[in-house]
């Protein structure tokens, strides 16, 4: 599909695409989801005053996205893969600001030490270095600063026929949140709904000591996808008034 289609295609949104051009283009593919229900009070230890905390139904979630970075550019130029294709996880949960639901990282780490330099300075967010290896049924991390270990062994399903609310809630935001000393920064995104199948984790070995408190267990739910391309905005600096 052609970046004009994709422009076209915004029924699945819950507010109208920027009127302003976009300046980033980049792709999230074959992405393992994670997803947590976890603690209110525990989670607002992650999350600044200034950002509203996002509930299903009362409760608030965390998930772990890895997945696949490819042919990130700037519009009008081309991508140059060694630095705009590297392995990927993050940790985010949903939130509220403004009225606008997205979500906000507490954690990501990038396979490739220039790319996470490169995508931080940019963009502000919290990239980081981990080792990263991935096949078609294995996905493994390690970052030895923050004694963080990811290992996943998959086997991918057949493709959702329906979603839930819950489904799309986890999977469908279109704007993210991201504190700085003196603002919360905003972009905007857009990309096509995600398309989701089943996943079997026959293997989940995972130790993140800082959110050992969220994300120590068992998920409460799991998804696959085979990805999405992705346009967004430029940053939004929100001064922090406090």
């Amino acid at each position: 599909m052609t970046i004009r289609e994709i422009l076209n295609t915004t029924k699945h949104r819950p507010w109208q695409i920027p009127k302003s051009s976009w300046k980033f283009y980049q792709e999230w593919n074959d992405a393992i989801f994670l997803h947590w229900q976890v603690d209110l009070k525990e989670l607002k230890k992650f999350v600044p005053d200034e950002i509203e905390i996002d509930l299903f139904e009362g409760k608030p979630w965390v998930s772990m996205v890895a997945f696949t970075m490819e042919k990130m550019r700037l519009k009008n130029m081309i991508s140059f893969p060694p630095i705009s294709d590297f392995d990927e996880i993050n940790i985010r949960t949903y939130v509220k600001y403004k009225g606008k639901s997205g979500v906000y990282f507490l954690s990501i780490e990038g396979g490739k030490s220039l790319s996470c330099k490169v995508a931080k300075g940019i963009s502000e967010l919290p990239y980081r270095y981990s080792k990263i290896k991935r096949t078609n049924q294995n996905f493994k991390s390690q970052n030895s600063e923050f004694k963080d270990e990811l290992n996943i062994e998959f086997k991918i399903g057949k493709e959702f026929t329906e979603k839930t609310q819950l489904d799309k809630w986890l999977t469908e935001r279109y704007a993210l949140f991201q504190d700085t000393d003196d603002s919360i920064n905003e972009f905007e995104i857009h990309h096509l709904e995600w398309p989701i199948n089943e996943i079997d984790i026959q293997k989940l070995e995972l130790s993140y000591p800082r959110f050992q408190k969220l994300i120590n267990e068992k998920p409460n739910k799991i998804h696959y996808s085979k990805g999405v391309k992705v346009l967004a905005w430029g940053k939004i600096k929100n001064k922090k008034t406090g």
